[in-house]
């Protein structure tokens, strides 16, 4: 397995956090089945308000229907709805992520995809501590976007 870095001094290699890895059939299937479930996501969202006029859309959320209150992701099916129509502050107002996610799913579908035909994909090389820290970065911004929703924002 040859890295992206593998060009630089051995010294300056084990700096780079991303490796262009190989990949088996079987990381090849699952990103593939990613890429799948990521444009099956992409195209409800995109028909979102034809189910809802037809009352096909998907349940409730179990957090919003015990506590009346959104849970941390409660508006995000709304949002990339929103999205499809150039709606950036509606998008904005009902899940705050909104946004960014939608651009994120593109740019993950492109990625699996181009990963999986080539053979090749983008693989992190973090150490236990940076994989904290992503997890950590990723629970605070969740955090906040709900508090955003909550107080802020509205229902």
């Amino acid at each position: 397995m040859r890295s992206v870095g593998a060009s630089l001094p051995s010294s300056a290699r084990g700096a780079l956090p991303i490796a262009a890895a190989r990949l088996l059939p079987a990381d090849r299937r699952r990103d593939l089945l990613v890429a799948s479930v990521l444009v099956v996501w992409l195209l409800y969202t995109r028909v979102y308000w034809v189910l809802q006029a037809m009352h096909l859309g998907a349940p409730v959320c179990p957090f919003y229907y015990l506590t009346g209150h959104p849970c941390p992701f409660c508006g995000g099916t709304r949002s990339f709805a929103y999205m499809w129509r150039g709606d950036l502050s509606d998008s904005v107002r009902l899940y705050p992520l909104g946004p960014a996610l939608f651009a994120g799913t593109f740019a993950a579908i492109g990625g699996l995809v181009t990963g999986a035909i080539s053979g090749r994909s983008l693989r992190p090389r973090l150490t236990p501590a940076q994989w904290r820290g992503v997890l950590l970065g990723t629970v605070v911004t969740v955090l906040i976007s709900w508090a955003l929703k909550v107080f802020v924002l509205g229902n």
